[in-house]
């Protein structure tokens, strides 16, 4: 569910309570509509919440930067190693 389908609640409850004026004995419209109302706003309220934690974690991304190439004309190379000595004996 989202903010659709909770907007969608919200219009199809208000419907139900405001604009439908028929007599059915066996459910109150009115009532159902305002459930619907009260529903539609649960959802809305739910998704947006959720939207604001999302945007908090997505601040605090850390980026990670790598330098894996070396321009070759600007450093010389690095230099010969020490050839081994002898161990004293």
């Amino acid at each position: 569910m989202g903010i659709g389908s909770g907007i969608f609640l919200i219009a199809v409850g208000a419907i139900l309570t405001f604009a439908i004026r028929a007599n059915v004995w066996w459910i109150d419209l009115r009532a159902v509509g305002w459930v619907f109302i009260l529903a539609g706003l649960a959802v809305l309220l739910t998704t947006l919440w959720f939207w604001q934690d999302r945007r908090k974690r997505a601040r605090t991304l850390i980026v990670e930067e790598n330098r894996l190439s070396h321009p070759t004309a600007m450093m010389p190379p690095p230099p010969d190693p020490p050839p081994p000595t002898a161990p004293p004996s």
